[in-house]
């Protein structure tokens, strides 16, 4: 199953709304625009497990974690965010990680 956290990025809301729009005035079907949907879950995946090497290191005083359905969710409070050359501190963030290994190939999972 490819995640689909990003289809809530600009990008993924774009992308949505276009799709909207093309059912709505009929130009593609329901069916269709799933499957398009679907393939950028997997294309955005793909993507940023491949291309993104940048690495940010950041401490913050634990609020609360959770783990369900192999997804870890930490908030974390009071946060100094630190890449190579920024260094960023914010007040509260919620971190959402998944295991990526388990990702299938799957369209329909």
């Amino acid at each position: 199953m490819a995640y689909q956290f990003y289809r809530n990025t600009t990008l993924g809301t774009s992308l949505q709304e276009r799709l909207e729009e093309l059912i709505q005035s009929p130009q593609i079907t329901p069916q269709l625009a799933l499957q398009v949907l679907l393939q950028f879950d997997k294309a955005i995946n793909s993507a940023l497990a491949q291309r993104v090497r940048n690495r940010v290191n950041f401490r913050g005083s634990l609020n609360t974690y959770r783990f369900c359905d192999n997804v870890w969710t930490f908030v974390l409070n009071d946060d100094k965010f630190r890449e190579v050359t920024e260094f960023i501190k914010v007040d509260k963030v919620k971190v959402v990680a998944c295991d990526g290994k388990n990702t299938g190939s799957n369209p329909t999972e």
